[in-house]
């Protein structure tokens, strides 16, 4: 009888909150998602994008992410499950609600690279600006957004080095089941983490 409260309590806590995979795009976001899904844990995902040589896994969107500011009632239905939005919507997060967010970093070399060789592939134009004041863009951006996360008392973040996943992909998992409060299969997470999808990588 112990046992099945504990059960009962840890199944409440952990569907307390709704658990947010954020940061720029072409810095791990996907290959996150990936892991929690692999873990055991529901992820919120409609597929219209599909996968591609930029992602062959999937992108693991979820297409009402983007209106967010306008309707944010889908939230209701991601407690106890993961999301993916990338880190200009996380100001859009409704306050009433409570939020830990897995914080995908990465190189901004790499990140400027990957980002050029998708759009190179899907045979779209380059933005004007070069690397170096694109890069002062996103870093600004950064700043800024990690600032903001710290006086959010709804919000509960956890900031992951892409390259770090790769290098010790069962160390990390384990960070972030732990983070989570969750008891996911770590082995698994670490599994589908694939080095070679490591590319444009910083020598």
């Amino acid at each position: 009888m112990v046992s099945f409260f504990k059960r009962l309590f840890k199944t409440k806590e952990r569907n307390d909150f709704i658990t947010v995979v954020s940061g720029l795009p072409r810095s791990g976001t996907s290959m996150m998602m990936r892991m929690l899904e692999a873990g055991g844990m529901e992820v919120m995902t409609d597929n219209i994008r599909k996968s591609d040589k930029d992602n062959p896994r999937g992108y693991y969107e979820y297409e009402r992410v983007k209106k967010i500011k306008k309707d944010a009632a889908w939230l209701g239905e991601c407690h106890g499950k993961a999301v993916k939005i990338v880190s200009l919507l996380l100001y859009d997060l409704p306050p009433n609600r409570k939020y830990k967010v897995i914080f995908m970093k990465r190189n901004m070399e790499e990140m400027l690279a990957s980002q050029r060789v998708m759009l190179e592939r899907l045979g779209k134009k380059e933005d004007d600006t070069d690397d170096q004041k694109m890069a002062e863009k996103f870093e600004k951006h950064l700043r800024q957004v990690k600032v903001w996360l710290n006086k959010q008392g709804h919000i509960d973040v956890l900031y992951v080095q892409y390259h770090k996943v790769i290098e010790d992909a069962q160390n990390y998992a384990k960070i972030v089941n732990d983070f989570l409060g969750r008891e996911l299969n770590v082995e698994k997470m670490a599994k589908v983490v694939e080095r070679s999808l490591y590319r444009q990588r910083k020598v």
